[in-house]
């Protein structure tokens, strides 16, 4: 993302110093008015202002209030994603507090290293899967091997987690149809296929479909409109599965993680530079001359300095996907993300299109 300008930024400490004053000035106003409608003293104002503060920084503060707990004992969970990130660990976590785990790995016939260190538990917990979500054989072969392997299959598989997931970038002219389906093969049409595929034992059991999406798939982001695309499809889906399974006691969550680069190593500056050499190479003649080499690369920078970015520690993440699985009454969405891109969809999201992007883009 490019500097914000002087005037933008001027902008937007104006807009903060509005909002002060506002609450301020308005807030007591607006007290005043509203204690005088119950009787209550107005100089009971003051404490009113003080409480509502406090409320506000408990709620900034607080951990996440308890809902209650699901009995963990006999239940499964399928984790898609499972040779690396945040599939690999939510693995084991959920292992470790007692689930039996469905490991969907891609690389589990030929020996990826993740898959490799999830059967190395030699538990009979951790049942590692070969499985390609892009795949309606190995999909529907995996669903047969969980129902083999449950003993009831009524109440025995809990979970779906579809967490698997691919990325890539490059602008709208530079990237090809071929990139579009791809990246959405995975991260749309995988999703789809496997919740499709589980969901029967998922709806008889009451359980639980939780989809990893992204901040991207609330707002676009320039440079990512493969990934875009198909994160703001996942979102469409949860929402109408979860429209749909309401009425047979299905809770369907969605996980919105910020920018976890860092913890994930998904961008490396070698896949950078590969994506780049690929991206120019492949681009029609016209495109290269009209954005020119010094555009290109310019834009391959940014992306450069993105490949250490972003939280390092991928603990709320999978506190959340927790938290989905596990919680009586999980939320609908759950965003671990850094405060200042929490805000920054909250103002893409809600301001005017016209109004966000002047000051973002």
């Amino acid at each position: 993302m490019a500097p914000l300008s002087v005037f933008r930024v001027a902008l937007l400490v104006s807009s903060s110093v509005f909002l002060t004053l506002l609450l301020g000035f308005g807030l007591p106003s607006l007290l005043s008015a509203s204690t005088r409608l119950l009787g209550v003293p107005e100089t009971s104002v003051t404490e009113c202002i003080v409480v509502l503060y406090l409320l506000f920084v408990l709620y900034v503060a607080t951990p996440r209030i308890p809902r209650g707990s699901v009995e963990v004992e006999g239940k499964a969970v399928l984790v898609t994603g499972c040779d690396s990130g945040f599939g690999h660990a939510l693995a084991k976590h959920l292992h470790t507090l007692g689930f039996t785990v469905f490991a969907g790995c891609l690389s589990k016939d030929e020996g990826g290293e993740g898959a490799k260190e999830l059967e190395e538990f030699h538990s009979d917990r951790m049942k590692v899967v070969q499985l390609d979500v892009c795949s309606d054989e190995q999909v529907a072969r995996a669903a047969e091997y969980v129902k083999d392997s449950l003993e009831d299959t009524d109440t025995g598989l809990w979970a779906v987690v579809n967490n698997a997931g691919v990325s890539t970038f490059g602008e709208v002219e530079f990237t090809s149809m071929d990139t579009y389906k791809q990246v959405s093969e995975v991260n749309l049409w995988g999703t789809i296929r496997v919740t499709k595929a589980l969901l029967p034992f998922i709806r008889r059991s009451k359980g639980r479909v939780v989809n990893l999406a992204s901040i991207s798939g609330r707002m676009g982001t320039a440079l990512q409109s493969p990934y875009c695309v198909s994160k703001y499809g996942v979102e469409a889906f949860s929402d109408c599965l979860r429209y749909e399974m309401k009425a047979w006691g299905v809770k369907v969550s969605i996980i919105e993680p910020g920018n976890f680069i860092a913890a994930t190593s998904i961008m490396t500056r070698d896949l950078v530079a590969g994506t780049a050499n690929k991206l120019w190479s492949e681009a029609p003649s016209h495109v290269k001359e009209d954005y020119g080499k010094a555009h290109f690369e310019h834009h391959m920078a940014l992306m450069r300095s993105h490949c250490n970015s972003g939280q390092k520690d991928a603990a709320p993440v999978l506190d959340d996907i927790t938290d989905a699985v596990v919680s009586k009454r999980p939320y609908t969405r759950y965003h671990p993300m850094e405060p200042h891109c929490w805000i920054r969809v909250q103002l893409m999201t809600h301001l005017p299109g016209a109004i966000s992007d002047f000051l973002y883009i």
